[in-house]
């Protein structure tokens, strides 16, 4: 039976070689480096933080977790459901509604980081991957339409392949392709955009949010405007 040692290695039949050596000690000791709990899940934010345009990047990701689950649900229970049951309709539109709204979110949460140079102090990653983030959506609700089974998705599709066709990545990406289509929307695209956005919001907890243009980040070291004040 082993048993840990001062330094936490496990001494016996079945030492550690080293207990800090390894890629998953030296990957568990960056990110908490990077991230520690108080960091990652703060209980204060600068006073700064309360403004309008954090509220709608919270509604932005809000929309996306009820676009994420309802289009779960439609993946679960197919066309049969979401087109001809009572309670399929609902979830169809519900999701619909809801990517409506995450697009009318993230555009206002998009324009209003950029007239507030969001990228200054370090945090041009996270500017990017916001805006990544959003041509992704873009993608992501365009193969929607194209996978709805109506005379809409029909012309969406044969409008689309003559311009997709004219920038050449029409060999790859066929519109008119119901399966591949129906594998983007459901499979790739979201997986990318759920993975761009937990990379978002871990650069804005590793980074913080950016001070208004004229006040002093905190974060930087610098003595706290009055504007930069913590608030609980």
């Amino acid at each position: 039976m082993s048993v840990p040692g001062e330094d936490g290695a496990a001494t016996g039949p079945y030492t550690n070689v080293s207990a800090s050596g390894g890629w998953t000690g030296a990957v568990r000791r960056r990110a908490v480096k990077a991230l520690p709990p108080a960091k990652l899940l703060p209980d204060t934010q600068p006073a700064y933080m309360a403004s309008w345009i954090y509220v709608f990047g919270v509604l932005t990701l809000s929309s996306l977790i009820v676009a994420l689950v309802s289009g779960g649900l439609l993946a679960l229970k197919g066309p049969g459901w979401w087109h001809v049951s009572t309670t399929g309709r609902y979830v169809n539109s519900l999701h619909l509604l809801s990517v409506q709204l995450l697009m009318f979110f993230m555009v206002i949460h998009l324009w209003g980081k950029f007239f507030m140079a969001a990228w200054r102090g370090g945090r041009a990653l996270t500017w990017i991957t916001g805006a990544v983030c959003f041509f992704t959506a873009i993608g992501t609700a365009f193969t929607g339409y194209l996978v709805q089974q109506n005379f809409d998705s029909q012309w969406i599709a044969g409008q689309a392949k003559d311009g997709l066709n004219a920038v050449g990545i029409g060999a790859f990406f066929n519109v008119m392709n119901f399966g591949q289509m129906l594998m983007w929307h459901i499979v790739l695209l979201p997986f990318v955009l759920g993975l761009l956005t937990a990379g978002h919001i871990l650069l804005v907890r590793w980074r913080g949010i950016v001070p208004p243009i004229g006040a002093t980040d905190p974060a930087a070291g610098g003595a706290a405007a009055p504007a930069a004040r913590d608030a609980r």
